[in-house]
């Protein structure tokens, strides 16, 4: 979050297709809509583009610690909501952080989520820090919630500025360097850095936009609008530079062991005082992470317009936007990285029965593991002995079930398969230890065309959920039989990040709301994250539980805004196309 001001408008001005100089359209107004009293638009204070580079340039935070103060930060806010004990209290759209103004100045009218930034050792300012806004007196002016859509425009656009400092080091510190130059062969440095000089210049375009709409007047009017024009027409290059993830990581892996000369050049690099103690591998991500926090700072805007205005319905079209392009980004790297263990598999598997094709493009892993499958007569006294049970292997796949044996050599020799769609369990009620995390796989049609069962064991109670769920999913369970969306169902915020470890798990960053689906007693949680509805397992160690009911359903309100209101939208949408 830095650097830029005079060399962004140099770099915009070159940019190729010339359209880096044109102002964004101004936001349209549908036809038979009239400015509501809150889109009505403010008296013009216009910030001087002196004023607005001086902002830029003592910006002092890289991306990756304005992303993580920022959500630290929304940690904080919902820790200090749910610690209210007297819902008549505080409302929980009322956002009160740690530190907070005296209670006669204007800005305690609306404390911003991002407070902690003042204390950081950079010169950021908040929106109602600017000197513009605190001499015109319009804090006094504005309505509370006004001026939290105000900080929430502002935090996408210096966000945005912070980001391009990063993309800036990125480039110029590690991909222009000299001996690195030398290091790599050409194709290597290709897949390392992709198409990042083409993200670079798309986000130099954007916040120059930005940068404009925040001159025009203090009180900024909108900014999705500008998000909507920049995702249409240029963002497509995140898709390209996200899908080349599996081959970049695999690369940079591959390099670092085999290239000593590399690990040392990159080494060196990354503690240069720039780098601020980050690694190059945080440098590379940042395209993928930047879009979508982008989607995220949109729903947050849309989630503080006023309904049914027309800044919301902007909004909309700006989010269902970026959600198409996260979405393309997310599928082009499961595609890569699919395809790649798909292969894999293929190799590894060798039919006792009929073969089964395993590559397809419709197909992907969900859940692969060790299960111990029960043998012989379940006497009382079988029971008691180790020879009840046999290894056997599962690979499950989207539509497809193949049951293995490992054999030497890291082959699995299939005797068993069934289409996903035709699979049942059933958990075994309590029948002491040595039927514990027990349960029973029914195939309705297998490969020999029959139906068949299988009693296996799993090694703890959360694996046996979790093979139970990935099975079956629509298995009715203690939370999953009822939906998601009910006021009551449990909730959790992520305070550490986790990576995905298997396919069946779901990958989080801080501050992301889930509901609680499922649980395990040994610490591990299935949950669906509010803003995009994905579904998976992670460990309850990395969440800490939202416990105030008038919390759980502002969430739910939020969440049902901002999804209830794109699907209507995207009809709306739909229908005025074909007439």
């Amino acid at each position: 979050m830095e650097l830029l001001a005079a060399a962004l408008s140099a770099a915009c001005a070159l940019d190729q297709d010339g359209s880096a100089g044109q102002p964004v359209a101004a936001p349209r107004r549908r036809p038979d809509s009239s400015p509501t009293a809150a889109e009505a638009p403010p008296p013009a204070h216009p910030m001087t583009a002196d004023s607005w580079r001086n902002l830029i340039e003592h910006i002092g935070l890289l991306y990756q610690e304005y992303r993580d103060k920022s959500t630290r930060q929304e940690i904080e806010t919902r820790r200090l909501q749910d610690s209210q004990t007297d819902p008549e209290e505080s409302s929980p759209s009322e956002e009160t952080p740690p530190e907070t103004e005296p209670a006669s100045t204007p800005e305690s009218k609306a404390a911003p989520q991002i407070n902690l930034l003042r204390n950081s050792n950079s010169r950021f300012n908040l929106w109602q820090d600017l000197p513009e806004i605190r001499s015109s007196g319009i804090l006094s002016i504005l309505q509370p919630d006004e001026i939290k859509l105000q900080e929430a425009m502002f935090e996408l656009v210096t966000s945005e500025a912070s980001y391009c400092k990063s993309l800036n080091l990125l480039v110029s510190h590690f991909m222009e360097n000299e001996r690195l130059k030398k290091i790599l062969h050409q194709s290597e440095a290709h897949i390392l850095f992709s198409n990042v000089l083409d993200v670079k210049a798309v986000s130099e375009r954007f916040l120059l936009d930005l940068e404009r709409r925040v001159e025009e007047n203090i009180v900024i009017s909108d900014v999705c609008d500008i998000v909507y024009q920049h995702t249409v027409e240029h963002f497509s290059v995140y898709i390209t530079y996200v899908s080349n993830q599996t081959y970049q990581e695999r690369t940079y892996k591959q390099l670092l062991q085999d290239k000593p000369a590399f690990r040392e050049v990159i080494t060196q690099l990354e503690l240069d005082p720039m780098c601020r103690g980050l690694s190059f591998s945080s440098f590379l991500i940042l395209p993928f992470q930047r879009i979508t926090r982008l989607k995220l700072l949109v729903q947050n805007i849309l989630k503080k317009v006023e309904e049914k205005s027309e800044r919301e319905t902007t909004a909309l079209e700006a989010h269902k936007e970026l959600e198409t392009v996260v979405k393309a980004c997310n599928e082009g790297v499961r595609k890569m990285s699919r395809t790649e263990q798909m292969i894999s598999i293929q190799k590894k598997l060798e039919f006792k029965i009929k073969s089964v094709p395993i590559i397809s493009h419709s197909r992907w892993l969900l859940k692969q593991g060790e299960l111990q499958q029960m043998n012989g007569p379940k006497t009382s006294r079988t029971l008691r002995t180790k020879k009840l049970f046999r290894e056997i292997y599962l690979f499950l796949f989207n539509d497809l079930l193949v049951i293995c044996r490992q054999i030497p050599g890291d082959k699995y020799q299939v005797f068993d398969s069934a289409p996903r769609g035709l699979l049942r369990v059933e958990e075994l009620e309590d029948q002491g230890q040595s039927l514990a995390n027990v349960f029973i796989l029914r195939l309705l049609e297998n490969a020999d065309d029959r139906e068949a069962s299988y009693m296996l064991k799993a090694s703890s109670q959360s694996e046996m959920k979790r093979w139970m769920i990935s099975l079956a999913p629509n298995r009715r369970t203690k939370f999953v039989s009822f939906t998601s969306r009910l006021s009551d169902c449990p909730q959790i915020q992520c305070v550490h990040p986790y990576v995905a470890q298997q396919p069946d798990e779901l990958s989080l960053e801080l501050a992301d709301v889930l509901n609680i689906l499922d649980k395990t007693d040994d610490g591990w949680i299935f949950g669906e994250r509010l803003h995009d509805q994905e579904r998976g397992w992670f460990p309850s160690s990395i969440g800490e539980e939202i416990l105030n009911p008038k919390i759980r359903a502002q969430n739910l309100k939020e969440c049902f805004r901002v999804h209830k209101s794109d699907d209507s939208q995207r009809r709306k949408l739909g229908s005025r196309n074909r007439q």
